[in-house]
């Protein structure tokens, strides 16, 4: 049998102590003729069919117990972890402490194994929190600014003789070099001043510019080869466009909605920013309520899981020897991972499930913020076994939504703000499993798509160890290490 004990190295990390019988290893070691058989070329023997007492003369059974501990490993820590309860949230590393004897395979498989773990802790009482978010009015300016946007998608550019103002579009051709070499070159670009969507500083360079003129300004570049460094842009205005509105009419609603008058279409959009600002003040209590627990509550952070996401983060951006960032990331990362840790107990403590509708919504709206149709972002969750993470994600989200539902919320003005619309209420939904299992049926129907997308839209309208390098004691150590890497 596999028995397990565990210690308790800090708040966040374990070690799994664990030992198998030879009676619980023995299926492993047959597993392991059987695989060496077809993988060996003797004279003689058929292959597949080598005997065990040759292998163990031509191969040895150092190379067999290698291969029965490298199939079991994995097997055996994950029944370990369901043994002890324990909540894992880290690539766990494994060290071979005790091989059975080779001659009879007798004696114990022990092993060590290092997991970080989720920190228990407390929550506090959610009624006693009071959040404060900005006061939103949904009054006749409100409206003006929702009407002139919308007035806005109707508009056309005008040529204008005059320098360019914020709020104006220009056409403009860039050269950006570095060192005085030309490493790129755009022309013909629209770009509306004072959005920032183009380059750190191009706002300020082309603003009181006129057709024809032209200046030069420094600027990281955020695309192409030459991504985050420095360059010298030359910035040519060959037009300045100024955006005329429609008239604010009768005819402009009849126009633009489904509206007869003008005053129609402002009742609709007074009713819009109304719900607008719902949305608004939801989103902001919740992320102070979020920030309210973090301080309330010591999370400890397990230092190594930080620390590697750290690294990976740096590395891909090149940025290894920044101290400064990584000082920001980590501050990041260990913020993120204490939400995450409270988004978790606030599900568990609330026994958050989720629906098939609920998944299938959040899907197809993650699938667009991809650009990707439904079916193919499914399936791509399936083949990266993601569908799972998606599931908790939706819950993580249901459960803050709920226990919003039980904090006191007011606006600047002292005023309580209602977010009915935005909270969830408690319920029994489906199990995780039969969530999962409905998704993946999703993913397999794709020529369904489209009632898959339809389904969406009327909703809208309604853990294996890391190799860590083992002690050079035997062959057998560090290889098992390795597969039990590889098989996560």
């Amino acid at each position: 049998m596999v028995n397990s004990t565990v210690e308790k190295l800090s708040p966040t990390r374990v070690k799994l102590h664990i030992t198998v019988s030879p009676d619980e290893l023995k299926p492993s070691i047959s597993h392991a003729y059987e695989h060496i058989a077809q993988d060996v070329q003797i004279p003689g023997f058929r292959k597949g069919k080598v005997p065990a007492p040759i292998i163990d003369q031509r191969i040895g059974r150092g190379a067999v117990i290698e291969h029965a501990v490298n199939e079991g490993l994995d097997g055996f820590y994950r029944q370990a972890v369901e043994d002890q309860e324990l909540r894992v949230i880290g690539r766990p590393s494994a060290e071979i402490v005790e091989l059975p004897e080779l001659k009879d395979y007798s004696g114990d498989l022990v092993i060590d194994v290092e997991v970080d773990v989720r920190p228990e802790f407390d929550l506090p009482a959610y009624d006693t929190i009071t959040v404060t978010v900005d006061a939103v009015e949904a009054d006749d300016a409100a409206v003006d600014a929702e009407l002139d946007r919308l007035r806005a998608r109707f508009g056309t550019l005008v040529t204008v003789d005059r320098p360019a103002a914020t709020g104006d579009f220009v056409e403009l051709d860039l050269v950006a070099t570095i060192d005085g070499a030309e490493i790129d070159r755009a022309e013909g670009v629209s770009y509306e001043v004072g959005s920032g969507e183009l380059l750190e500083g191009i706002d300020e360079a082309v603003d009181s510019l006129t057709a024809d003129e032209q200046t030069t300004f420094r600027s990281k570049l955020v695309g192409g080869d030459h991504a985050g460094e420095e360059a010298e842009v030359a910035v040519t205005i060959t037009a300045v466009k100024e955006r005329e509105l429609p008239e604010a009419d009768d005819d402009f609603a009849q126009m633009a909605s489904e509206f007869d008058t003008l005053a129609e279409l402002r009742a609709s959009l007074a009713e819009r920013v109304s719900e607008q600002s719902v949305f608004t003040q939801g989103a902001a209590a919740r992320d102070k309520f979020v920030e309210a627990l973090i301080e309330a509550v010591e999370i400890p952070v397990p230092p190594q899981l930080i620390e590697d996401e750290v690294h990976n983060h740096l590395e891909g951006e090149n940025r290894l020897e920044d101290d400064v960032h990584r000082a920001e990331v980590t501050e990041a990362s260990e913020k993120q991972f204490r939400t995450q840790m409270i988004l978790d107990k606030i599900a568990e403590d609330a026994n958050v499930q989720v629906s098939q509708d609920e998944l299938t919504q959040y899907l197809i709206q993650s699938a667009a913020q991809y650009g990707m149709a439904p079916q193919d972002f499914v399936n791509a969750l399936q083949q990266g076994n993601q569908l799972p993470a998606m599931v908790g994600e939706v819950a993580r989200n249901k459960a803050l939504a709920i226990a919003l539902g039980k904090v006191t919320v007011v606006d600047s003005n002292g005023k309580p703000v209602d977010l009915a619309g935005f909270i969830a209420v408690e319920g029994e939904e489906a199990a995780e499993d039969e969530v999962v299992e409905e998704a993946q049926e999703i993913a397999d129907a794709a020529a369904d798509a489209d009632a898959v997308i339809e389904a969406g839209e009327a909703a809208a309208e309604e853990e294996a160890p890391k190799k860590a390098p083992a002690k050079k004691r035997a062959p057998a150590k560090k290889k098992a290490a390795e597969k039990a890497a590889d098989s996560e």
